[in-house]
């Protein structure tokens, strides 16, 4: 990597905290950087790689030390930098060139599971063990000399056990991904997108209005919608048994009125309008998500530029996940919601958004070679439509044509890609499978797609329906949820026979996975190296299995885990992940060349969001997606394909 800085600093802050009100358990770290009360107490830095001692900033000191810097051409090196760089760039108007944290690297290359330890760390490399204060900070504003004192020791030990790991973890680590580290946390530490207070005030006003209105309409009140019981005899009025299941914790029935219970899901979608209202009704009064977010935007608002917090590498696959304890996740918030369409950039520029089009799809169709598929994405054709067709045995199917059907088929091909069982996806169905609405199949539909008494037959015969059938959370006969059932076997089977090559994709892998990940013996495959416990990727990274072994269900049958959690491992998790961390290089290859002439502020599962002046949009639109999809050298043939749009505001950028 050409090298954007003469030198490194590592650096920690300690900072005043109360654990009565004040403190990072209870706020997130945008709060609690720029609350009123914040105090550095001091930092401790060293010059990476240099032979002089590590030092002490007394807090009063800092803006001395740090306007004694060229920070242009210095990068910065932390663990959980987050936290640290924000303080430098918010509170000192600080801007490092580029950003290390070995919180990031550790994650990567030792899993997810690291957390932010520095002490798990530390232990693991056989370091000294992390300090531990002798006297608490807790609530002091002032710090005396003695304590002082001990809180720089303590502060340098961590600065020490920081390099060390750094040492460790920066041995061949790729640059790409070291680049990737430093763009995520300059996301959140170096925010450029702005919010709109106006509009986030008219929309919490506007949720509070309708939900009063429908309180009215309904006549019922809060506490009718609070209470289960109260709720249940609601929905019995309209001859509805409220839905029941198991507790995990007590082993008991209790109420499924959750906003996630799948049976709660079902009701939401009742023919039954007063149903329907009841339980809408019910989420505007329990469900306060959208509020709270709407709020808490408002908030930030009022303290600046939106920080965008994401983990690099928060997923096993290296996908992104929203920081932990950060309470704003942009994945989560729904495509042409107003809050999509509060966040905007500064004046005098837009957003750029690019969106990989049906990129897993793609990616699968390449790892297996499936042909026919891929000769859908080079044409351009709609894979769904054309999967649909099939299906149903309707030639000229299309998203206009039947939407509805086409609908079904994107399920079945974004779902069944990765082993999918049939009782698993008439689960997921009649929850809302990949966001869409929550469908039951009835007999009709299942006669479109083939079914006959034959085959009804073949499915009571062969399987253990009665225990799989009753399993799946239902609000309907048992007669219906069997129409259900038998319609997803179905389509289960007629992807398998259709897309025989992802087939053979999955034996392939439930053959390496003894073979190689437990055995150790290596295996090539395209851009792809199978080893012990780990399989190799094209960009130098691994997606990693530790500790594989195998144990025995609660039926008896073996099965393969790994890691501390006895994650589950089979053929289509293997196919799964592969395609996630694949599909999750050929994104980043592309934000990084982007990256090279537009800031990126943003990045939305496989959506970029770059900042450009409005004189350049234009252009910048079409280059954009270019950037995107150039075929890359470690996955010849696969086409490619992006969309996206520009404006403003985020909401309105790509619809």
């Amino acid at each position: 990597m050409s090298k954007p800085f003469d030198k490194i600093i590592t650096i920690d802050f300690e900072t005043r905290w109360s654990k009565k009100d004040y403190t990072l358990s209870k706020l997130t770290t945008e709060e609690y950087i720029r609350d009123k009360r914040f105090t550095a107490f001091g930092l401790c830095f060293h010059e990476y790689g240099s032979d002089e001692p590590i030092k002490w900033v007394r807090g009063e000191d800092i803006p001395q030390f740090v306007s004694g810097i060229d920070w242009g051409r210095t990068a910065v090196l932390a663990h959980n930098a987050q936290f640290d760089i924000s303080i430098l760039e918010w509170v000192y108007g600080v801007h490092p060139s580029f950003i290390f944290d070995t919180l990031s690297m550790a994650r990567a290359l030792r899993g997810v599971e690291v957390g932010n330890s520095l002490a798990r760390l530390a232990n693991d490399f056989g370091l000294p063990a992390k300090g531990t204060a002798v006297h608490s900070t807790d609530g002091l504003s002032k710090l005396d000399s003695e304590v002082e004192r001990e809180l720089a020791e303590y502060c340098k030990h961590d600065v020490f056990l920081c390099e060390e790991i750094f040492r460790r973890l920066s041995h061949e680590y790729p640059a790409k991904e070291l680049r990737l580290i430093d763009m995520t946390l300059k996301m959140y530490t170096r925010p450029r997108l702005e919010l709109d207070p106006a509009m986030l005030q008219a929309a919490i006003e506007k949720e509070r209005i309708e939900r009063e209105d429908l309180l009215q309409r309904l006549n019922i009140t809060d506490a009718d919608l609070s209470s289960n019981p109260k709720f249940a005899k609601l929905l019995e009025n309209f001859g509805v048994s409220a839905p029941m299941k198991v507790s995990k914790t007590t082993g008991k029935q209790t109420y499924a009125l959750a906003k996630n219970d799948a049976l709660f899901q079902q009701l939401l979608n009742s023919s039954v309008e007063e149903v329907r209202l009841l339980c809408e009704a019910r989420l505007k009064v329990k469900s306060t998500t959208e509020r709270t977010r709407a709020t808490r935007f408002y908030e930030i608002s009022q303290r600046g530029k939106l920080p965008v917090p994401l983990s690099y590498y928060g997923a096993q696959t290296g996908r992104w996940t929203a920081s932990k304890g950060s309470a704003i996740n942009m994945q989560n918030l729904k495509r042409g919601s107003f809050l999509r369409k509060a966040i905007m950039a500064p004046e005098g520029y837009q957003l750029v958004v690019g969106d990989l089009s049906q990129i897993e799809p793609r990616v699968l169709a390449w790892l297996s070679d499936y042909e026919d598929m891929l000769d859908i994405f080079r044409k351009g054709g709609d894979p769904y439509a054309a999967f649909g067709a099939q299906m149903f045995n309707i030639p000229n199917l299309t998203k206009e044509s039947h939407p509805d059907l086409r609908q079904s088929a994107k399920s079945a091909l974004l779902g069944c890609g990765y082993g999918l069982g049939w009782a698993s996806f008439a689960s997921q169905l009649l929850t809302g499978f990949l966001g869409a609405p929550p469908v039951r199949y009835n007999r009709d539909f299942a006669k479109q797609l083939g079914v006959d008494k034959e085959y009804v037959n073949r499915f009571v015969e062969w399987y253990d329906n009665e225990s799989k059938l009753l399993g799946i959370p239902h609000t309907c006969t048992v007669n219906e949820l069997l129409d259900h059932a038998i319609a997803a076997k179905r389509i289960i089977d007629t992807y398998r026979l259709t897309a025989y090559p992802v087939v053979g994709f999955w034996s392939m892998c439930s053959s390496l996975l003894e073979d190689s990940l437990v055995k150790g013996r290596e295996h090539q495959y395209k851009c792809l190296t199978f080893k012990k416990g780990a399989i190799e990727l094209p960009n130098g990274m691994s997606l990693l299995y530790p500790d594989l072994r195998q144990v025995k269900d609660e039926q008896g049958h073996k099965q393969w885990v790994y890691g501390e959690d006895a994650t589950k491992l089979y053929a289509g998790k293997i196919t799964n992940n592969i395609t996630q961390a694949l599909a999750r290089i050929v994104m980043t290859d592309g934000m990084l060349r982007v990256a090279k002439k537009y800031p990126i502020v943003g990045t939305v599962h496989d959506e970029l969001i770059a900042l450009v002046p409005d004189e350049e949009v234009d252009d910048a639109k079409t280059w954009v997606l270019a950037q995107m999809t150039m075929e890359p050298s470690y996955m010849r043939g696969i086409p490619l394909d992006a969309d996206g749009g520009a404006h403003r505001r985020y909401g309105e950028a790509k619809q």
